[in-house]
């Protein structure tokens, strides 16, 4: 097989994780026999300083054919974040309807999590976010802007439709793990919209009754994540709370440095797109000592997504064998000093 991957490495670290992991990628489908083709545009906050835009009008449509695409990182510390977001990532994950946003959460042999008595492999659990609607739907404005009585309204939208993609999805996943599902709410003082979540949960449970479902309110769940995470197999949560618990998951495991993402599109109409969580960390950008694992574990997130398995996995063991092997190098973020390159050089050494 071969693939077509658009590659946009945006802000900040992305350029230098996104081109540290191509090699790797290549390296690790070829020994399986998959060619793959990088088609890289160079859209971001530098752009927009240039040019007022992140990304020229077209720019969905020349990217709309790829197979998969791959994010670098979005934001710049002189560009507003809602100007990045709603420039380039949030017009991707709308227009290709990636409904489905999966982060998982695994803690590492080898990794020291910042809650005590945790140990390799005790916590791992993967979100399951809805990424198109909810809190983040673009439905508001501001009015009397400057005035007294200046007034903003930002409306959030739940749909059956993506309501029921997103659970399903999650309801699908937790078959194939552990069979426990989490559903995140505010529905004591969300009446409308997390009622209806809650109404759709319990509809569809019925057509997985081998699932155990459980509820929690979102203030809840945060406090859980930190005090039970080991209990947690399967969540499923709306845009705004899925954004807030998949950070804390991230760090309950060790760090932002390990911590993937895909933006799924189910139907496979449209390309999905895969990201690090951890943003453009613009504090270490231009440096080299970027943590490259998120990225790479993006990248077995595509190839998992494209149905190349035994590329994915490679991926998946090599960054198991290097995050426990004490003599091998460690970055930054997790307590080393190995910078971008090492760590990558680590991991085809484990190819």
């Amino acid at each position: 097989m071969s693939y077509e991957i658009t590659t946009i490495p945006g802000d900040g670290i992305g350029p230098e994780v996104v081109e540290a992991a191509l090699p790797l990628f290549e390296e690790v489908a070829g020994n399986h026999g998959v060619e793959i083709e990088f088609t890289r545009y160079d859209w971001g906050s530098d752009r927009y300083l240039e040019e007022g835009t992140m990304m020229p009008e077209d720019g969905l449509d020349r990217i709309e054919d790829s197979d998969a695409i791959l994010l670098g990182a979005v934001g710049h510390p002189e560009v507003p974040d809602h100007v990045t977001l709603h420039g380039l990532l949030l017009p991707i994950r709308k227009e290709f309807d990636q409904q489905v946003c999966e982060r998982p959460s695994i803690l590492f042999d080898g990794v020291e999590s910042p809650l005590k008595g945790y140990e390799g492999g005790d916590v791992d659990f993967v979100v399951y976010r809805e990424n198109t609607e909810g809190e983040y739907a673009d439905v508001g404005g501001r009015e009397h802007v400057g005035f007294d009585h200046e007034i903003a309204v930002q409306s959030s939208v739940f749909t059956r439709q993506s309501t029921e993609a997103i659970l399903r999805a999650a309801f699908e996943a937790a078959g194939e793990r552990e069979g426990h599902l989490t559903s995140i709410t505010k529905s004591n003082a969300q009446a409308y919209s997390m009622v209806f979540w809650d109404d759709l949960v319990e509809e569809i449970s019925e057509d997985y009754p081998d699932i155990e479902v459980e509820s929690l309110l979102v203030d809840a769940a945060s406090m859980d994540f930190i005090r039970r995470p080991e209990e947690f197999d399967v969540v499923v949560a709306s845009n705004l709370f899925g954004d807030i618990l998949t950070d804390i998951g991230a760090i309950v495991t060790g760090s932002m440095g390990l911590a993937p993402s895909g933006n799924v599109n189910r139907s496979g109409e449209y390309p999905s797109m895969f990201e690090p969580v951890h943003g453009s960390a613009p504090d270490i950008a231009g440096q080299g000592v970027a943590n490259p694992i998120a990225t790479v574990l993006s990248g077995a997130m595509l190839f998992e997504n494209a149905g190349e398995n035994e590329v994915s996995e490679d991926l998946w063991s090599a960054v198991r064998e290097v995050l426990a092997d004490e003599s091998a190098p460690t970055p930054p973020d997790l307590g080393g000093s190995a910078d971008t390159g090492e760590m990558v050089a680590a991991l085809s050494e484990r190819l």
